[in-house]
């Protein structure tokens, strides 16, 4: 093969010539299954990391109290505006009294109420839609929806129009 032959390592074997062939190709393109299985190996090492970063560590009796407490907020706004709704229904004058009370506290503490619930709410919003388990229950703009325009001037818009209705 000669010199460029022993430079590019060309043997007289058809295993070493395709293995040079190989080499100088990879000069000008990447070789497409090593640049896959280095991408899966990244990738699986990110995950493998991940997953022991997470991996529950066994719980005491303090965790499992704390974790019950991080799951009370919620369902006790809930029940607990119900339970409005049904005191000022069983006892109209001692709901009224307590409301004047309420009335009485600072503008400024309604605030800070307001942004501690805000941020409550809005930082767990915020982790679901990072995480990717943002659900949507109805489908705001149904399939076949068609708003309805007033004319224009415009000859485009009337040209949809006609096609959409």
């Amino acid at each position: 093969m000669g010199l460029i032959g022993s430079i590019l390592g060309l043997g007289r074997s058809a295993d070493k010539i395709g293995g040079a062939v190989e080499r100088v190709a990879e000069v000008f393109v990447p070789n497409r299954t090593k640049s896959d299985g280095n991408y899966y190996r990244r990738g699986r090492a990110s995950l493998d990391q991940l997953a022991a970063e997470f991996k529950l560590a066994p719980t005491n009796a303090f965790d499992g109290f704390v974790s019950g407490l991080n799951r009370l907020p919620r369902p006790t706004l809930a029940l607990g505006t119900v339970g409005l709704f049904a005191y000022a229904m069983a006892d109209p004058v001692g709901f009224s009294i307590r409301m004047q009370g309420l009335d009485t506290v600072p503008d400024q503490l309604w605030w800070l109420l307001g942004a501690i619930v805000t941020f409550y709410f809005g930082a767990r919003e915020l982790h679901y839609k990072r995480n990717g388990k943002n659900i949507r229950l109805i489908d705001v703009k149904p399939s076949g929806f068609v708003p309805m325009l007033q004319s224009s001037e415009n000859a485009a818009v009337d040209a949809w129009r006609q096609t959409n209705s």
